[in-house]
């Protein structure tokens, strides 16, 4: 693996860089479609490095495809720049503490900001070799929004935007270091908006019409819906309005939001219609009018064995990174913090980090394609998975045992673990596509195995082609 060494050197050289693009894009913490500012700045970057940049693409105006090169394999590295809403926290505090210079009260609680530096880190050093030692290659970096609770990879699928690639490479930030092994769910989501009759709770009941009673009763009975799902399906719902806050008016609007999982994107989508026709059964005993509005949807990922054994000879090749002892000491601290709970959660998932628990799990996990993939949540990468060949990575950028989603992964986000990992990650993704690009009959083999992963049906796209990604914003929000 003569490439090795060139990969590592360009990327620490050109780190830095990179590690003040991540901490700009925490600070900002912008999230779902509306990540201007975020994306703005990982497209003019790699526009000044030499890529041709598409703005607004598949509908999404923070959605961008930088291409370089020409000729040969086309190689696609996902970046993502989301965070997520109400995760506002101070960088390296140990207590929950809201970030005193955050306006918008986000914060990257799944590590999105290092995840779109170093991918675009790794197409930018994979183009330079491609472009030093001349080889044919094109090299593609996709500016992806949305991924948390919006899937734009899966509209940017829909597209097509995705079809021609020969391998898609990704990676997410996380506790540990290994090849991405977990199972992901598929899931289907969308508002149940319940329209009644307003009338006086006392003096005229029997006028009105109980847009919250059509709301609970859809609850009511997707809880008896739950004995009757798939094994590891899963559905969750939330009140978007819960019909005001007077007691003496009977509600004319309630608003429930339904995300529905399920390891096949074919069992969340049959089950997403048992809950429809709840939700149609709920407004029809209440008199009450049903509108649905389709959100977003995700496929399952489709693990690629072939590319992921590529993949981990890279990483074991570069090799785990050191920490230093004032590293080990935060986060030593940090897991004070954290539940025993939350510990065992984490555990569940790496049980090969058990053998040498320890507050940072600096070695490269092993490679186990043959054993049960535990179950997460899911991730628009599915899509990708189905429309190319794809395969993942994970790199430790926080303390063994921080829970996804948390203030303690935000308060992390930014210190020196997270912008190792985030380097390491970069090497890795780098090195795998300078690798697979030498190996046509790997990447042949890789085309072979999707093609025999998803069957005869292909990629079939979970979301409706008449559903459309929110309206065209500016940076002010204004449609």
């Amino acid at each position: 693996m003569k490439h090795i060494a060139s990969v590592v050197d360009r990327v620490e050289t050109k780190g830095q860089e990179f590690i003040d693009l991540a901490d700009e894009i925490w600070s900002l913490a912008e999230m779902r479609y509306a990540e201007f500012r975020s994306s703005e700045l990982h497209a003019s970057a790699i526009e000044r490095a030499g890529f041709k940049v598409t703005r607004g693409v598949a509908g999404m105006p923070t959605a961008f495809v930088a291409e370089a090169g020409a000729g040969g394999p086309v190689i696609g590295f996902l970046g993502e720049y989301d965070a997520l809403a109400g995760l506002s926290q101070q960088s390296g505090a140990l207590t929950c503490v809201p970030n005193p210079d955050a306006a918008t009260g986000n914060g990257h609680g799944c590590g999105h900001h290092l995840l779109g530096a170093a991918s675009h880190l790794a197409a930018v050093v994979a183009r330079d070799y491609f472009a030093a030692n001349n080889i044919k290659a094109t090299v593609r970096f996709y500016g992806c929004p949305a991924e948390e609770a919006a899937a734009g990879k899966t509209f940017m699928a829909r597209a097509g935007l995705f079809d021609d690639l020969d391998v898609a490479l990704c990676w997410h930030p996380s506790v540990a270091s290994s090849v991405f092994m977990n199972a992901t769910l598929a899931n289907v989501q969308a508002s149940f908006r319940f329209h009644g009759k307003s009338a006086h709770a006392a003096l005229a009941p029997h006028l009105g019409r109980s847009a919250l009673d059509a709301a609970e009763l859809m609850n009511i009975g997707v809880n008896y819906l739950r004995e009757h799902m798939p094994d590891l399906a899963r559905v969750h719902f939330a009140y978007i309005n819960s019909g005001g806050a007077s007691t003496n008016v009977i509600p004319v609007l309630a608003e429930v939001l339904y995300t529905v999982r399920s390891p096949h994107s074919g069992d969340a989508l049959d089950l997403f219609e048992r809950v429809k026709q709840i939700a149609e059964g709920a407004a029809m005993m209440t008199g009450t009018r049903l509108d649905i509005i389709f959100d977003k949807a995700c496929s399952n990922v489709l693990h690629n064995d072939t590319l992921d054994r590529v993949l981990d000879a890279n990483m074991r090749a570069i090799g785990a990174f050191d920490v230093d002892a004032r590293e080990t000491e935060f986060a030593k601290q940090l897991q004070n913090t954290i539940s025993a709970d939350d510990l065992a959660n984490c555990s569940r998932h790496f049980a090969a980090a058990l053998r040498d628990p320890k507050p940072i799990i600096t070695e490269i996990l092993p490679y186990h394609p043959d054993v049960a993939r535990p179950v997460t949540g899911s991730t628009d990468v599915g899509d990708v998975s189905w429309a190319a060949p794809t395969t993942q990575c994970l790199t430790a950028c926080y303390a063994w045992g921080t829970g996804f989603h948390s203030w303690q992964m935000v308060a992390q986000g930014k210190q020196s673990l997270a912008h190792k990992g985030m380097l390491l990650a970069a090497k890795t993704l780098a090195a795998t596509a300078i690798d697979l690009a030498g190996k046509p009959d790997v990447l042949h083999e890789a085309k072979q195995e999707l093609h025999r992963k998803r069957g005869s049906r292909g990629y079939q796209c979970p979301i409706p082609p008449d559903v459309m990604p929110p309206p065209r914003r500016d940076a002010s929000g204004k449609a």
